[in-house]
C-alpha cells in the first residue's frame, strides 16, 4: 500500500464511521474524538507500508446519555445481536424490545414511553419515511452494525416522529471482503435462508444482504392453541449499500431496500354466523381464507463531505413506496362480519434532507438542517355489504358492493438550527429551535424550542435535564377521507356519523436523568419523563385488515421512569431494564365514527388509559462464553396491555424467556462456521397480548408457544 493510498483509506475509515459526521454523530452517541485505531503507525518518506487499519468505537455501556445532545440512548451492537438466542434471525422489533420502556404488542408493533408507534427510523443518519405496515417487519436485523434507540427531550435536529429515534448504522465493506450464509428453521415449519456479502475495490465499497423465509406462525394466534389454523407466511427482503470515495473528504453513497410479505390471517374455529348469505346455508369459521400482502421499497442517494476543518455536510434524496392489500373471504366475511372489504392502500414519498455542522470554536458547535417531503396516498376499497333497516337488522341476503376510493397529496416541511455550547469542561448546553409545517388533510405548523443541559461532574457520572416542544403530524399513509355516508343503511354503517379530521399532536416534554458507572464493568441509569399533550395521537385497528387508523384525544398525559443496568467483563455480559409508564387520554376529537356513542360519551368526561398502556415493562438478558461455546438468554416481562370498555380493564402479567447454546467451529476444508440451538418461550407460558376488547382492538392475540429452532451460519 503506498503512502497516499494509506492516508486516503484511513481518512475514509474514520469518515465512514460517523455516517453523516457530527450531524448524526449524536445519534451514534460518539463524538469524532471517540474514534480510535488499533495501531499507531509511523510512515517514513518513500517507504511502502502494508497494514490493516481497524477504525472502531470505544467500548461503551448499552445505556447512557449523549453529551452532545442530552438525550438518552440505548445501544445494541452487532455483537449484542449475535449473542441473542436467535442471533441475526431475531426480528427487529424483538431486538428493540430489549431496550428500556419498550412494550410489546401484536403484529410486530412497539410502544416506546407510552406512545403508539411514533418511531422515526434512520439508516446511516438519513430518515426513511415509514411504510403502511410498520417497520418492525421491513428491515432484516442482519444488516445492522449498531442500532441506537434515542429517547427523551430530543434536540432540534429531530422532529416528526419523536417517541424514539431508531438509528441504524449498517454494515459496510470498508474493512475487508467477505460474507455469510445462514440457514435457520424448526417449529411451525419454519425455514429461512439468508446471505450477505461485503467488500471494497479501490474507492468503492459495498454491502448486500437478502433473506427468504416461510413459516406457519405469521401472525399471533387468536386462540391459546400455539399452532393456529391458516397462518402461513412468506417473507423476503433485500438491502444494498454502495459507497464511492470521490476524494479523501467527499463521498457519494447509494442504499436501497425492499421487503415483500404475504400473510394468511389465522382463523378461530367455532364462531357462530351473524348474517345470512343467499346460497350459503352454512360456513365453518375454521375455513375462512383472509390474506394480506405488503410491499415496501426505498432508495437513498447521499452526498457527504467535509472541508477537513470546521464544516461537515450531508445532502440526501430519498424515495419510498409502500403498498398493502387485504383480501377478504368473500363469503365467510359476509356471514360472520356482514362486511367483506378488499382494501388496497399505497403511498409514495419523496424528499430531500440536508444537514450541516459548523464548529465555530472550542465552545460552540452549530448544527442546521432542512427537510422537504411529498407524499401521494391512494385508497381503493371495494366493500360488499348487506342492506339493513333503521334498527340495524338485515333486510336482504343479497349483498351489494360499494366502491370507496380516494387519493391525496401531502407535504411536510422542516427546518432547524441548534448550538452545542460548552459552558465549561463538564457542562454542556444544547439549545435550538425547529419549525415544522404540514399541508395534508389539515394545514398546521409550529415553532418548537428545545433545550438540554448535561453535567458530568466526574468521568463516571452524567446528569442531564431537558425540555422539548414537539409537533407530530399524523401518519399520512394511514389517514383516509373515506365517505362514511356511503354506507348508511348497510351492515357497514357507523354508529357515529361525526368524522372530524385528524390533527397533529403538540407536546410539552420534560426529561431528567442520571447515569452512573459503578465499576469499570457495571453501569446503571435512571431517567424520568413527563409529556403534556394537546390533540394526542393514537392508532387503532377498526376493521379486519391489519391497517391502523389514527385519531386524536383532545388531552393527553404520559409519564414514567426507567431504570437500566448493564454489565460486561471478559466472557460475561448481562443487562436488566425496568420501566414504569402511565399513558392516558381524554375526549376523542377526530375520526369519531370508529367509536360507539357510549364510548365517546364516557371518554369525553373521563381520563382513559390508552390501549397500549402497560404499567410495568422489563427486559433482561445475558451471555457466558467458554471456549467455543456461548450460553445465552433473554426475556421480557409485562404487566399487561389495556382491555375492556374504553380500556377500563387490563390483561394479566406475562413473561417470556428464550434460551440458546451457540457453538463455533473452525474445521479444515470447511473453515469457520457456527451452529445454534434455540428454545423460544422456554417455560411455555401461555399468555395473551390482546383479548379482542379495548379501543381499536380487533381480535385476540396470544404470545408464541414453546418452540425449538436450529441454525447454521457459514462465514467466508
Amino acid at each position: 500500500m503506498n503512502h497516499r493510498k494509506f492516508i486516503a483509506r484511513a481518512a475514509w475509515l474514520l469518515f465512514a464511521q460517523t455516517a453523516s459526521f457530527q450531524a448524526s454523530a449524536a445519534a451514534d452517541g460518539v463524538p469524532l474524538t471517540g474514534i480510535v485505531t488499533d495501531h499507531d503507525v509511523a510512515l517514513e518518506k518513500g517507504n511502502a507500508l502494508d497494514v490493516n487499519v481497524d477504525a472502531q468505537r470505544l467500548d461503551r455501556a448499552r445505556n447512557g446519555f449523549q453529551p452532545e445532545i442530552g438525550a438518552s440512548v440505548y445501544r445494541i451492537t452487532q455483537a449484542d445481536i449475535d449473542a441473542m438466542p436467535q442471533g441475526g434471525n431475531t426480528a427487529l422489533n424483538q431486538v428493540l424490545l430489549q431496550a428500556p420502556g419498550v412494550a410489546d404488542d401484536s403484529y410486530g408493533q412497539l410502544h416506546v414511553r407510552g406512545d403508539h408507534a411514533d418511531l422515526q427510523y434512520r439508516i446511516n443518519g438519513i430518515i426513511i419515511p415509514e411504510p403502511i405496515s410498520g417497520f418492525g417487519q421491513s428491515f432484516d436485523t442482519r444488516i445492522i452494525d449498531q442500532v441506537n434507540l434515542v429517547t427523551g427531550a430530543l434536540p432540534a435536529q429531530y422532529g416528526d416522529r419523536t417517541a424514539g429515534i431508531v438509528d441504524i448504522r449498517t454494515k459496510t465493506g470498508d474493512l475487508g471482503n467477505g460474507g455469510s450464509i445462514d440457514v435457520y428453521g424448526g417449529s411451525h415449519q419454519t425455514l429461512q435462508t439468508s446471505a450477505d456479502v461485503f467488500g471494497s475495490q479501490g474507492p468503492l465499497s459495498y454491502y448486500f444482504s437478502g433473506t427468504l423465509g416461510e413459516n406457519n406462525l405469521g401472525i399471533e394466534a387468536p386462540t391459546s392453541d400455539g399452532s393456529p389454523l391458516h397462518d402461513h407466511t412468506r417473507q423476503g427482503n433485500g438491502f444494498g449499500y454502495m459507497s464511492y470515495l470521490i476524494d479523501p473528504l467527499t463521498r457519494v453513497s447509494l442504499m436501497f431496500g425492499t421487503s415483500s410479505n404475504q400473510f394468511q390471517l389465522p382463523n378461530t374455529p367455532g364462531l357462530p354466523p351473524q348474517f345470512t348469505l343467499a346460497g350459503t346455508p352454512a360456513f365453518d369459521s375454521a375455513d375462512l381464507n383472509e390474506t394480506q400482502s405488503e410491499l415496501n421499497q426505498f432508495a437513498v442517494l447521499a452526498l457527504q463531505g467535509t472541508n477537513g476543518g470546521a464544516l461537515d455536510y450531508q445532502v440526501a434524496l430519498f424515495t419510498r413506496y409502500s403498498r398493502t392489500q387485504f383480501n377478504p373471504d368473500p363469503i365467510g366475511d359476509l356471514i360472520f362480519n356482514g362486511v367483506a372489504s378488499t382494501d388496497f392502500h399505497s403511498d409514495w414519498a419523496n424528499g430531500v434532507q440536508a444537514d450541516t455542522v459548523y464548529r465555530l470554536n472550542d465552545k460552540h458547535t452549530l448544527r442546521a438542517g432542512v427537510m422537504v417531503e411529498r407524499e401521494d396516498a391512494v385508497f381503493n376499497d371495494s366493500v360488499a355489504v348487506f342492506p339493513v333497516d333503521a334498527g340495524g337488522n338485515q333486510t336482504s341476503d343479497q349483498p351489494t358492493t360499494i366502491a370507496d376510493s380516494s387519493n391525496k397529496t401531502g407535504y411536510l416541511y422542516s427546518v432547524y438550527v441548534q448550538d452545542e455550547w460548552k459552558l465549561a469542561d463538564k457542562l454542556t448546553l444544547n439549545y435550538g429551535v425547529r419549525y415544522d409545517k404540514m399541508n395534508e388533510y389539515v394545514d398546521a405548523s409550529q415553532l418548537s424550542p428545545r433545550i438540554g443541559l448535561v453535567y458530568q461532574p466526574t468521568n463516571a457520572t452524567t446528569l442531564h435535564a431537558g425540555y422539548a416542544r414537539y409537533f407530530t403530524p399524523p401518519a399520512f399513509e394511514l389517514v383516509s377521507n373515506s365517505q362514511i355516508n356511503l354506507f348508511n343503511g348497510t351492515t357497514n354503517q357507523s354508529a357515529t356519523t361525526q368524522n372530524d379530521p385528524v390533527k397533529p399532536e403538540r407536546d410539552h416534554y420534560f426529561d431528567v436523568g442520571v447515569e452512573q458507572r459503578l465499576t469499570p464493568n457495571l453501569t446503571v441509569g435512571l431517567d424520568a419523563y413527563y409529556k403534556q399533550a394537546s390533540d394526542l395521537l393514537d392508532l387503532g385497528q377498526f376493521g379486519t385488515a391489519l391497517i391502523f387508523a389514527p385519531f386524536n384525544y383532545q388531552y393527553g398525559r404520559v409519564y414514567g421512569v426507567e431504570f437500566t443496568t448493564s454489565y460486561k467483563k471478559d466472557n460475561v455480559s448481562a443487562y436488566l431494564n425496568i420501566a414504569y409508564s402511565n399513558a392516558q387520554g381524554k375526549n376523542v376529537e377526530s375520526a369519531q365514527y370508529n367509536f360507539t356513542p357510549q364510548e365517546l360519551s364516557y371518554i369525553a368526561s373521563n381520563w382513559v388509559y390508552l390501549d397500549h398502556d402497560q404499567r410495568v415493562t422489563a427486559s433482561f438478558g445475558g451471555s457466558y462464553t467458554f471456549g467455543r461455546t456461548t450460553l445465552t438468554a433473554d426475556g421480557t416481562v409485562g404487566s399487561g396491555l389495556r382491555s375492556g370498555f374504553a380500556n377500563t380493564d387490563k390483561l394479566p402479567w406475562y413473561a417470556q424467556m428464550n434460551l440458546a447454546v451457540i457453538e463455533r467451529f473452525d474445521e479444515p476444508m470447511i473453515g469457520k462456521f457456527s451452529a445454534r440451538l434455540v428454545l423460544v418461550n422456554a417455560f411455555d407460558r401461555v399468555y395473551e397480548l390482546r383479548n379482542g376488547s379495548g379501543i381499536g382492538v380487533q381480535a385476540p392475540q396470544y404470545g408464541p408457544e414453546r418452540a425449538i429452532y436450529a441454525g447454521i451460519t457459514k462465514t467466508f
